[in-house]
This record gives structure tokens, sequence and C-alpha cells, in this order.
């Protein structure tokens, strides 16, 4: 496992899979195992873990990733990590249907007022923001 890249088989045979993967995931945080004696459990961290793939390898058919119907589940059954991330994602959609500005964006707009506030001196009136 490389980083853009996934290669599985059996010493002295053709490989199963060896391709580019659809996108990057983190090597040390990923693993394989050997489950009884005729599979393999592939475990890969995904770099963009809000990322949805329609492929393993760029070679693969594409899949629709939208007739995908994850399980449902409740907040309370993730783990503090996940559940902070949806949470913020959840809370980001929601500014954003509303027009108003994501967690990131805010936090942008609190450093740059702060930095204003601490700056009197300099004059803003004619800067654009992005």
């Amino acid at each position: 496992m490389q980083q853009k890249h996934l290669k599985v088989g059996l010493k002295g045979q053709a490989p199963i899979i060896d391709g580019e993967l659809y996108n990057k995931i983190k090597p040390d945080e990923s693993c394989w195992v050997i489950d009884g004696k005729k599979a393999i459990s592939i475990t890969m961290e995904k770099v963009n873990k809000m990322e949805w793939w329609n492929r393993l390898v760029v070679t693969d058919p594409e899949i629709n990733t939208k007739k995908v119907n994850p399980e449902p589940s409740k907040l309370s059954d993730l783990d503090g990590e996940t559940r902070g991330m949806v949470e913020k994602m959840m809370y980001d959609q929601r500014q954003k249907e509303m027009g108003l500005p994501t967690s990131e964006e805010q936090k942008k707009r609190d450093v740059l007022e702060k930095f204003m506030k601490q700056h009197p001196e300099m004059d803003f009136s004619k800067c654009k923001f992005t």
C-alpha cells in the first residue's frame, strides 16, 4: 500500500489488484490481515474521510454513490472524534443553507476582526475581504 497505489496478490502469481487508487490514503494508518485461508481484509485510512469514492482504483468501473444507502445510525453510536466531525458538518450545512458563514469562515472573520482591533492605526476601509 502506498499513498496513491494498491497492489494485492499471492506471491508468485499475478496481482488481483494493482493500480492507482481513486484518491490518497494514509499508508501508515492502513493495514491488512488474512482472514482464514481464503480471504484478506484491507483497511485503508483515507486522507479525506468525508469523500465517498466512486471506485477503488482508477481503472475500476464507476459506481453511483448516490444510490448507496448508508445504515441509519445515531450520533450517540459514534466515537467522540467522528461525532464531532459529523456535528460540525451538519452545522456548516445548516449555515450554508441560511446564507451564513461556516465554522471555518467564522473563525477567519474572528481572527481578522481581532487583528483590526489590535491595529486601529491601519486603514482597512478600501480592503476587499473574501
